[in-house]
């Protein structure tokens, strides 16, 4: 099964499986039953302290995906039941950020993908 990233706004889709917002804060105008999301996982997110220093600047990312892994391998029980989840069907993560490529879904993605590959 795969894991995908996803912008909040986007509709959903049949291919989509499990979808878990991995955010934080609620993203800005959307109402909770709007949003089709099966889990508000905010814990796997990024500390707030890590989200206000990186402030989606592209020129930090590499060091953002450093500090963010280093906050997820200290707690594996915010993101070991996606794993879980993606191994019996397609996940999700959903995002609000405007920056398709910089944000903490793509870099829990790659986490995540790492793990699966016991890397």
């Amino acid at each position: 099964m795969s894991i995908q990233t996803k912008p909040v706004y986007d509709p959903p889709a049949r291919i989509d499986g499990a979808r878990f917002l991995v955010d934080r804060l609620w993203p800005r105008g959307m109402k909770k039953e709007s949003l089709r999301t099966d889990v508000w996982l905010k814990e796997v997110a990024p500390t707030t302290a890590l989200r206000k220093w990186f402030a989606h600047d592209p020129e930090k990312w590499p060091e953002f995906k450093r500090r963010y892994a280093k906050e997820l391998n200290a707690h594996p029980d915010t993101w070991e039941p996606l794993l879980d989840a993606a191994r019996k069907k397609n996940v999700t993560l959903l995002y609000s950020a405007r920056d398709t490529e910089h944000n903490n879904a793509v870099a829990l993605k790659t986490y995540l993908d790492a793990k699966r590959k016991g890397r």
